[in-house]
């Protein structure tokens, strides 16, 4: 079966992790990375740099799918601003979900968002889009999350929380069940959320 193009859009950490989930799923090949101009040329583990920003609607004429492979830690302007373009754009953002990574046949998870290794996502979840779901996070039953979250590694969501838009949701943050967490909210790393 011949695998579709990706294009990936961030060079940095989170781009070298998101590589090996696409690479294990072996359903895309990475055409290459487009970042700032300083980096053209240069490789991610063995991908080329070959654009930048500016370059995207030329890229989008010949590519369809694109995933957006810069992270997110304060702020999630930087992600939002590149997903907002490519859907103007009209480009393909495909859900990338780890071979390694547990997703229930009930959940739902948006265009554009990527799941990780050893992440878990139970019944009934709902994922909105262009969201980072990390490497081991729990989503339990009947969660809710809105866009354009990043839900660090290690994280637990326990059942029934809902979790608004732009959310940074830290390392090994556990969370109460059915509690709501506001739109734009940090929530610091091994936080108790209540």
């Amino acid at each position: 079966m011949k695998k579709e193009s990706i294009i990936l859009i961030g060079g940095g950490g989170h781009c070298k992790s998101v590589i090996d989930v696409i690479e294990m799923q072996g359903k895309y090949e990475i055409v290459g990375i487009i970042d700032v101009p300083e980096k053209l040329n240069q490789d991610v583990l063995n991908y080329k740099i070959i654009g930048q920003d500016k370059d995207l609607p030329e890229f989008v004429k010949r590519y369809n799918n694109f995933h957006i492979t810069v992270g997110q830690l304060r702020n999630p302007e930087p992600r939002m601003k590149l997903f907002k373009e490519l859907r103007k754009l009209n480009a393909i953002l495909p859900v990338i979900i780890s071979p390694l990574a547990h997703v229930s046949q009930y959940a739902s998870i948006g265009e554009g968002t990527v799941i990780m290794h050893q992440a878990l996502v139970n019944a009934d979840a709902k994922i909105g889009s262009n969201t980072i779901i990390n490497s081991k996070a729990l989503i339990e039953h009947d969660v809710i999350i809105g866009d354009n979250c990043h839900i660090s590694t290690g994280a637990i969501v326990n059942g029934g929380v809902r979790i608004g838009n732009n959310v940074f949701y830290g390392s090994g943050a556990v969370s109460k069940e059915y509690i709501s967490i506001p739109d734009n909210s940090f929530i610091k790393a091994n936080s108790i959320v209540k």
